[in-house]
């Protein structure tokens, strides 16, 4: 980590920080506080609006479990995110993304023009694809989100196109400043750090 994580259990310099404090332990509860949170509450306001944030995209959409957590753990391959694949990958394989389906994921390079794996059905594989042009490019190309616009209703595609984007948001932050610790490991490094 480039600089030091809070104090654990943090410590609260008002009534309005301990209440954020006590907001991100129940939405992590049963599990304790993550290096994550220890970074982010070096800003108790900002930590409060990611907490938030992530809270919806996390538990409030529509989306299939499998959906989310492979578009989650591309974002993290595209961007070298390991803290996040870390913690995403067995999410993943928890909502039925096969360990073939995970090999998929962590393919290298563009996956524009790619074969479908068979180890994808074909609404994950639209998801592959979109996050990996979402991430790699910003832009994506139209047949690719005709694909995705064919497969999923207009809620769906806003909220697989939000969960892309922030877990791009999540994973930048990771990386530039190894929250962590898992800077250059890869993904088939699974050490707790």
């Amino acid at each position: 980590m480039r600089i030091p994580y809070v104090a654990n259990p943090p410590e609260a310099s008002s009534p309005a920080e301990a209440d954020i404090i006590k907001r991100i332990q129940a939405r992590r509860a049963p599990r304790p506080l993550q290096s994550l949170d220890l970074a982010l509450l070096h800003s108790p306001p900002f930590a409060d609006g990611w907490n938030s944030f992530m809270g919806a995209v996390r538990t409030k959409t529509s989306l299939a479990a499998d959906l989310r957590e492979l578009a989650i753990c591309r974002v993290a391959v595209c961007n070298k995110a390991w803290y996040e694949w870390k913690h995403h990958a067995p999410l993943a394989v928890e909502a039925g993304v096969s360990e073939a389906g995970l090999e998929a994921i962590k393919a290298e390079g563009d996956l524009r023009g790619a074969q479908q794996p068979a180890a994808l059905n074909d609404k994950q594989w639209a998801v592959l694809v979109y996050t990996d042009q979402m991430t790699r490019n910003v832009q994506v190309a139209d047949e690719t989100f005709a694909q995705l616009k064919d497969l999923f209703n207009d809620k769906e595609v806003v909220e697989i196109t939000g969960t892309i984007a922030a877990y791009n948001c999540v994973s930048r932050f990771l990386v530039a400043l190894d929250v962590g610790e898992r800077n250059g490991t890869g993904p088939d490094d699974v050490t707790a750090h």
